[in-house]
């Protein structure tokens, strides 16, 4: 028998997907034990109902309420919940590969890693998805981190949802929950900071569904950019060009414009020069998307520069506010 293995899942507003993430993870064949422990916040849609028919076809799951539907608080309130050795994250729209909880344990156990994960295989299903997906897969929409373009196996500052040893997770004091977003990236860097490993492998990929609206999409990342910006508060020493630079263009932009509506204004004439800051992202923004666009079809690809901007300058936006400790 393998080592048990306790899944975690925070859910919320989950009623498209819950049910096929949580097949995916009953039908991994793994050797060992399962449980599935489903964190449940207050849903305005059917997820409560579809959790709880789960459960009672399925012993191996188990419905717990979440009161505040926040996402670190969901994990801390199954990881406390749950029974076993290695405990595996699975958000409620990502779906595993076959084989994944055979391989991450093997992986734990064969590095000695604390927590062990792949990549986002980001995949829409339609025009705008397929857009969304595109971005988010390429360092010139969303960064190079590994579990986004990939890379070597190996050590990495943090990968794709994870599987964590209890003992190293119970030890550093789980997810920290004051950071709505971001929390999985905060705690792989407390993990680091301790001593322990975390171990990237490109071969393991969940596949995650974007968001389907563009107003979605701004709201998201406008949210992980503030978020972003506490972690930056919180630990200084892990700012970095990748995470600055979205909010340098986003103000350099609004000043631009800024400038730019000044001169019609004041009539002053060298005020335009700020049309070249605006001006100056689109021109490489529509560049960047002849590349990265390559085998869209037509209409994902005129998608294409709309959601990367609009990935950037919510991402950028969200990072130049502050939210209070």
């Amino acid at each position: 028998m393998a080592t048990p293995v306790s899944v975690v899942m925070p859910v919320l507003n989950e009623e498209r997907y819950l049910e096929q993430s949580v097949r995916r993870v009953l039908d991994q064949h793994y050797a060992g034990r399962v449980e599935v422990v489903l964190a449940v916040g207050p849903s305005r849609d059917r997820t409560l109902e579809i959790a709880r028919r789960l459960a009672a076809t399925d012993r191996r799951v188990r419905v717990l309420p979440n009161p505040t539907g926040r996402t670190p608080e969901a994990l801390n309130l199954a990881v406390r919940a749950s029974r076993h050795p290695y405990v595996v994250r699975v958000d409620a729209h990502g779906l595993l590969p076959p084989g994944y909880l055979t391989e991450v344990v093997r992986l734990l156990e064969a590095t000695g890693a604390a927590n062990v994960g792949g990549m986002m295989r980001v995949e829409g299903d339609n025009a705008f998805g397929h857009a969304v997906a595109r971005a988010m897969s390429s360092p010139l929409g969303i960064g190079g981190s590994k579990f986004h373009v990939g890379g070597e196996p190996g050590p990495a500052r943090t990968v794709y949802l994870g599987a964590f040893r209890r003992e190293a997770l119970v030890r550093l004091g789980g997810f920290d929950e004051h950071f709505r977003r971001a929390q999985d990236w905060e705690l792989n860097y407390r993990l680091r900071r301790a001593g322990e490993t975390v171990w990237f492998t490109p071969h393991l990929a969940v596949t995650y569904r974007p968001r389907r609206t563009l107003r979605a999409l701004a709201r998201q990342f406008h949210a992980s950019g503030r978020w972003r910006r506490q972690i930056v508060d919180h630990h200084p020493e892990t700012a970095s060009f990748r995470y600055l630079a979205a909010p340098v263009a986003t103000a350099g932009i609004v000043l631009g414009v800024l400038l730019g509506l000044g001169a019609l204004v004041s009539g002053w004439a060298w005020l335009h020069v700020g049309w070249l800051a605006p001006a100056g992202y689109l021109a490489g923004l529509l560049g960047a998307c002849l590349s990265m666009g390559r085998g869209l079809a037509a209409r994902s690809w005129l998608w294409l520069p709309v959601v990367t901007a609009t990935m950037h300058l919510s991402w950028g936006s969200g990072f130049l506010r502050n939210i209070r400790r």
